[in-house]
């Protein structure tokens, strides 16, 4: 009688311990999976600022033509793709992101003051891709922080936050929106 209660007792634990692993390992996959879903989305942002940063030599170069004197806000934007090439995290995408659009947006307002350029199909076009590429980026963004929002939350709830910190999952930074989106750019014609 003895030895049956301890057999019990022995399987008992044994079961307990078999799904504790059970759910260890399955909350561990799920962790990765989130993680990657995350990785993927930010390289689809990535993809986005890339297809843009390519864009803007071509903007740029046809505003050379017609801006003579404009050389700083040319300068500007130039700087500001090369900071968006180099940058590697979320952060400082993120910061290179919210740099160019400023220096596109100065451009842009610039160009308003040249009706020869802005009639010019190339600058057209040019603006219309750069137009639809930043839809493209927003959605991306979008995409990128509601995955990050998923595995965030995923990470902190009880129990699964135990997984993570073994398994050293760390929060995910946000995509954060431009500071300066809801700021005129200033242009000075004068």
């Amino acid at each position: 009688m003895k030895n049956k209660n301890v057999l019990i007792v022995v399987a008992i634990i044994g079961v307990v311990l078999l799904l504790g692993i059970i759910w260890g390992v399955s909350t561990y996959n799920n962790l990765v999976s989130l993680k990657e879903e995350v990785t993927a989305k930010f390289k689809d942002i990535d993809v986005q600022l890339e297809r843009r940063a390519d864009l803007v030599p071509n903007l740029v170069n046809t505003v050379k033509g017609y801006v003579k004197h404009e050389e700083s806000a040319i300068e500007r934007v130039t700087k500001a793709r090369e900071n968006l090439l180099r940058a590697d995290d979320v952060e400082d995408k993120s910061l290179a992101n919210s740099e160019l659009s400023s220096a596109l947006n100065s451009l842009l307002v610039i160009t308003e003051a040249y009706p020869d350029l802005k009639a010019n199909t190339n600058f057209i076009n040019l603006q219309d891709e750069l137009a639809g590429t930043e839809n493209r980026i927003a959605t991306a963004r979008r995409d990128f922080n509601a995955a990050a929002k998923t595995y965030n939350t995923k990470i902190k709830k009880i129990p699964t936050n135990i997984i993570a910190e073994i398994g050293d999952f760390d929060n995910i930074d946000y995509f954060e929106a431009d500071d300066g989106k809801t700021k005129l750019p200033e242009v000075d014609f004068d």
